[in-house]
């Protein structure tokens, strides 16, 4: 294919997918070297950007995926009102930031770093599909590890996990309470992610 027809033809098929498309796949129905398509790709993102239109196109662990403009997710909402977005309490939120920096880990260590019982926070996160198990702990027990998702990263707004803010220092008082902002502070550059400030998931929280 043409160089020059492959960015509305990348673009065609992105939108038309609505689904993380593998860049191997593009590179191999294309008929064009993988770097071309992420040549293409990473032009057609910065034009979005810069002409603020209402897309976006992301790069997530090898694989390219259009979704919306992060500043219309109320207005979408709005529209689409049977696409919930994921809800998350603060509990939640923390739990999720100690698996995202920490991964893999067990639900027992998410519970020793949050001094609290997190059975239904993990399990929950799980269910919304944001994190998923990652094999099991060479232990007593054998434990299941867990790590976050490709949905993780798309609720995020990031392309990896390298894109994470610094790790805060976890042995001052306020590490864990820095932790859980430090995620916080992604939720607006992901797609619909909403803080339920007044909804506790664990029992004895």
């Amino acid at each position: 294919m043409d160089i020059i027809e492959l960015a509305p033809a990348l673009e065609a098929v992105l939108f038309a997918s609505g689904e993380p498309v593998p860049v191997a796949r593009l590179s191999l129905v294309f008929g064009v070297p993988e770097e071309d398509i992420l040549v293409t790709a990473g032009k057609l993102a910065e034009y979005y950007e810069e002409k603020r239109r209402g897309i976006r196109l992301l790069r997530l662990a090898g694989t390219l995926q259009l979704c919306s403009a992060p500043e219309y997710a109320k207005l979408i909402s709005r529209v689409i009102e049977h696409r919930a977005a994921p809800k998350l309490s603060p509990s939640a939120l923390e739990a999720l930031a100690i698996i995202a920096y920490f991964q893999p880990v067990t639900r027992a260590y998410v519970e020793q770093v949050r001094g609290v019982d997190s059975s239904y926070t993990v399990s929950s996160l799980a269910e919304k599909g944001l994190i998923e198990p990652a094999g099991r702990l060479d232990a007593p027990g054998r434990p299941t590890l867990y790590k976050t998702t490709e949905a993780f990263l798309r609720v995020m707004g990031i392309s990896s996990l390298d894109e994470l803010p610094t790790l805060p220092d976890m042995s001052q008082s306020d590490g864990l309470e820095k932790l859980q902002d430090a995620v916080e502070q992604l939720k607006s550059r992901g797609q619909q992610m909403e803080i339920e400030m007044n909804a506790p998931e664990d029992e004895g929280e």
